[in-house]
């Protein structure tokens, strides 16, 4: 399987459509302690809704197959412990895609505090940084999410204040982070 980045700890790869992966997808996504900060606070209720959301998933796309929506897995065992992302903001008329750069993380409720939001999204920034002339990234969270806001301290990204003009209209505190300069 391709892996997008990886860490000491992490593997980025692509989300499958095999029994594994959609279980995890279901099993984390049906969670309303996972789901309380966005999709209106509803989880998943049926396993097919899971094939669903990679459908929409693949449609949001990325331009030139850059940018998507992967699986976070634990080196040492194979264990899938959340969703990494980096990708275009849907802009005012979502699903329209914005040119601003979005990371994002999604973890396991069984994984949160172990670091692999900020790990993981550590390593895409980096990827990004290396790969593209992309000048400023940002990270957008429910305004109550407190632990995705610590998440981007510990990436070192700066508050925006609150924003409606991305995800159609949707209220989210933003947060970027601009490309390091060479001293």
């Amino acid at each position: 399987m391709a892996v997008i980045t990886e860490t000491e700890r992490l593997l980025v790869r692509p989300w499958t459509r095999e029994p594994a992966d959609l279980a995890s997808l279901y099993d984390m996504y049906s969670r309303p302690e996972m789901m309380r900060f966005f999709n209106n606070g509803t989880p998943l209720t049926d396993p097919e809704q899971v094939v669903e959301m990679l459908d929409r998933w693949e449609l949001r796309g990325s331009r030139d197959g850059w940018y998507d929506i992967w699986a976070v897995e634990l080196r040492d065992s194979g264990q899938v412990v959340g969703t990494t992302m980096i990708k275009q903001l849907p802009g005012p008329d979502d699903p329209v895609l914005s040119d601003d750069i979005e990371v994002g993380w999604h973890l396991h409720p069984d994984h949160w505090g172990n670091g692999y939001a900020t790990e993981a999204a550590r390593a895409l920034i980096e990827r990004e940084w290396a790969h593209t002339s992309t000048e400023q990234i940002y990270a957008v969270t429910d305004p109550g999410n407190e632990a995705s806001k610590a998440v981007t301290r510990r990436l070192g990204m700066s508050y925006l204040g609150r924003r409606t003009d991305w995800y159609g209209g949707t209220e989210v505190d933003a947060f970027v982070l601009h490309r390091p300069t060479l001293r």
